[in-house]
């Protein structure tokens, strides 16, 4: 493999390289030529991860919220990421709109109407009335709840741990690195490129998922626009383009490419906020961003540990409950991601303290987010009509909403925006901004694939790292043509049942990143001396 590896020009290590790109092809022949009993199969497989282990998810994104927390507010928290006079490389606003566009922005877009539309039309909680004030307040914050802190917190853990000992202990940019402190040199070994391997698949299967979710999206809107048919023809020809974009990022790099759409993609999205705030109701949704922080806050405890256990015990949904279906499938997909953004969010924040890491990276786009889902939620429900009597007043136009997401959920954002002035304008640029963190999702992800492999934050060549963003964009772009809505369907699942072992690894980060502080206790840990496993 080597040798093959330097006939082709690349930098990168050959065996997790070309074991990535075989498991990746391999897995993709599969699943196209039966992607049915796959489904099938994988369906299983989730049904029983989170009927049995879906309290296990809950308790564990929790805990680590409140070990973050712990670590950024104990005397661990000045521990600067890099040598003691390392300094940031990137201002606060680049290195937000990078972490943010490189992590959730599309699903913001894709939910940002459409999940709290779902639960304000089908509560989460029994005995509450569909279309109510309460109703309505339970629908914010549960998109909130799953979008918020607990989200950044799975992409934290793992970010805060590859930075601590890539940057501190100078061990390669790799997934295994974390693990130092519980297998020592064997992450050099099969057992660390194995994890490595692991971690790649993860990134490259979730981002799959993610562009075929944006595809599906982008589509919808150009149906509305322009009465472009949703086809599998149209959807290949947008993964295509927004590939070609993808891969022009990739060659200009992480500050003339990444940055750059990112700070673009932001402030778009931005701009589209304050539109929908200063055209629709504004001084009702001024009072609905405070207001809401408030739910969230006094929300916030008791949704941490709601496990939906009396849905398991009458055996409604199956025995899943609401909550199956909902958070558990988002920890576990999220947790697909962390590889990926906590790597990519490392490599950005070297330089800063293990406080200004934390306290950024988990309440920078919280905050953001909770503004983003009270702007658009609070909206869309009012259009939909809370409470019988607004419901009466609007008369047939009550529930419009609630009835697009029902028939299609990409389209829900731009039945929303129907309702604003310069509607035709206004999605055309919805559009726009999906395509744009489509885009940067890709490129970002490319780049850490590369660098998962490479064990470097320095690109590989050129062609290494284009490989890895036409290859997401011909992943998805197969699923689509050769196994249509059971291979996407399919590739869920299989991701919702990869998350479980992901989630025991971030568990294990956990375990590795405390053992690594707690020898920063005892004595000044020199940069580039890794102590050995058992000093820890």
């Amino acid at each position: 493999m080597e040798a093959l590896a330097k006939k082709l020009g690349l930098r990168t290590n050959p065996t997790i390289f070309f074991t990535s790109a075989g498991i990746m092809i391999l897995f993709l022949v599969v699943l196209l030529i039966a992607p049915g009993p796959i489904g099938e199969a994988f369906g299983a497989g989730r049904e029983w991860i989170v009927t049995n282990l879906g309290w296990f998810f809950i308790f564990g994104v929790t805990s680590w919220v409140a070990f973050l927390l712990w670590v950024a507010l104990s005397r661990f928290g000045a521990i600067r990421l890099g040598g003691n006079d390392a300094k940031p490389a990137y201002s606060n606003i680049s290195w937000f709109t990078m972490l943010f566009a490189g992590g959730i922005g599309t699903v913001l877009m894709f939910w940002g109407v459409a999940e709290p539309i779902s639960h304000f039309s089908s509560p989460p909680r029994p005995n509450v009335e569909p279309y109510s004030v309460e109703a309505a307040d339970d629908a914010m914050s549960f998109a909130i709840y799953h979008l918020g802190l607990h989200t950044w917190a799975i992409f934290t853990m793992p970010g805060l741990a590859f930075a601590y000992f890539i940057y501190r202990y100078d061990l390669p940019m790799r997934f295994s690195s974390v693990f130092y402190p519980l297998i020592g040199d064997r992450i050099y070994g099969p057992l660390g490129k194995t994890l490595d391997v692991f971690a790649i698949l993860g990134t490259l299967f979730g981002v799959a998922v993610s562009i075929g979710l944006g595809t599906q999206q982008i589509n919808a809107g150009l149906t509305e626009l322009f009465g472009i048919p949703d086809a599998v023809i149209t959807k290949v020809l947008i993964i295509a383009i927004l590939t070609a974009v993808a891969v022009g990022s990739i060659v200009a790099g992480l500050d003339s490419g990444v940055k750059r759409l990112s700070n673009i993609n932001i402030g778009m999205a931005v701009g589209l906020m304050v539109f929908v705030l200063f055209t629709g109701s504004t001084v009702f949704l001024l009072r609905a961003v405070v207001e809401t922080f408030g739910l969230y806050i006094s929300n916030l405890l008791p949704m941490a540990f709601w496990n939906d256990t009396l849905a398991s015990y009458t055996g409604d949904d199956g025995g899943w409950g609401w909550q199956g279906s909902w958070t558990v499938f988002y920890w576990a997909w999220t947790v697909t991601w962390s590889p990926f953004i906590g790597i990519f969010v490392a490599r950005i924040s070297r330089g800063r303290t293990i406080r200004e890491f934390v306290l950024g990276v988990l309440f920078a786009p919280s905050i953001f987010t909770l503004i983003w889902f009270a702007i658009f939620g609070w909206s869309a429900m009012q259009i939909d009509g809370i409470g019988p009597e607004a419901r009466e007043a609007l008369g047939e136009q009550a529930g419009v909403l609630s009835q697009a997401v029902g028939e299609s959920v990409p389209l829900a954002m731009f039945a929303f925006f129907e309702n604003f002035p310069g509607a035709t304008l206004i999605q055309g640029l919805a559009v726009v901004i999906v395509a744009i963190f489509f885009a940067t999702s890709s490129d970002s992800a490319s780049l850490v694939v590369d660098m998962l492999c490479t064990g470097s934050p320095d690109p590989g060549p050129w062609h290494q790292r284009v490989f890895w963003g036409v290859s997401e964009g011909m992943l998805a772009a197969m699923l689509i043509v050769l196994a249509g809505d059971a291979g996407l369907t399919a590739l869920q699942e299989v991701i919702t049942v990869v998350g479980l072992p992901m989630f025991i690894l971030v568990f294990a980060m956990m375990f590795a990143l405390f053992r690594g502080l707690a020898q920063e206790k005892l004595s000044e840990v020199r940069v580039g001396s890794p102590p050995r496993p058992e000093q820890l």
